[in-house]
Parts: C-alpha cells; sequence; structure tokens
C-alpha cells in the first residue's frame, strides 16, 4: 500500500493554487522546511509524517524542528525568528 500526502489549500479558487503550486520554483538545493511541533500529544508523529511526504514530492535542502515548551502558550519570539530565518516554508500541527 502506498502512502500519499494530499494538500489542501482552502482557499478559493482552487485551479489557481494549482497554477501556483506548479509555477514555484525551489531554490538551489531545495526547500528549507520548518516543523514547529505544538507539543501536543502525536504531533511529533503527524509532523514526521508531512515531512517524509514533502520529500517524496519536492527536493528538500533542510528541515529544522523545533518543539514548543508548552501547548498552552505560544512559541517564543526566538523560536519563530529561527524558523523565519532558516526556513522558506513553516508546517505546524496539532494531534492526539
Amino acid at each position: 500500500m502506498s502512502n500519499k500526502v494530499k494538500l489542501v489549500v482552502p482557499e478559493a479558487p482552487v485551479p489557481a493554487t494549482a497554477a501556483a503550486k506548479a509555477q514555484r520554483k525551489f531554490a538551489q538545493g531545495g526547500l528549507r522546511l520548518g516543523i514547529l511541533d505544538n507539543s501536543k500529544g502525536n504531533a511529533d508523529h503527524l509532523l514526521k509524517f508531512i515531512v517524509d511526504g514533502v520529500k517524496g514530492m519536492v527536493p528538500v535542502a533542510s528541515v529544522v524542528m523545533l518543539r514548543k515548551d508548552s501547548v498552552s502558550l505560544p512559541a517564543p519570539d526566538n523560536m519563530l525568528d529561527q524558523l523565519a530565518k532558516e526556513a522558506d516554508f513553516v508546517v505546524s500541527a496539532m494531534g492526539d
């Protein structure tokens, strides 16, 4: 059985979103992917699944994975600054 990841953008129109994806070019070496784990149960497993899926679809140059100390507090500024500096795209997830 093959695992596939389908990314859905909840914005209209879908054709414009698909066209933007087709035109997107990655920096030489690939995408710098940022992961923000909200420290909720199983979020780490979901995020690993997402990272593996993204790596299967596009070239990935690096992955920076950061984990919040508390699920109920926002990410600290220094963590957000690091993600902004080291990643082209950031994914965060919830899990239980």
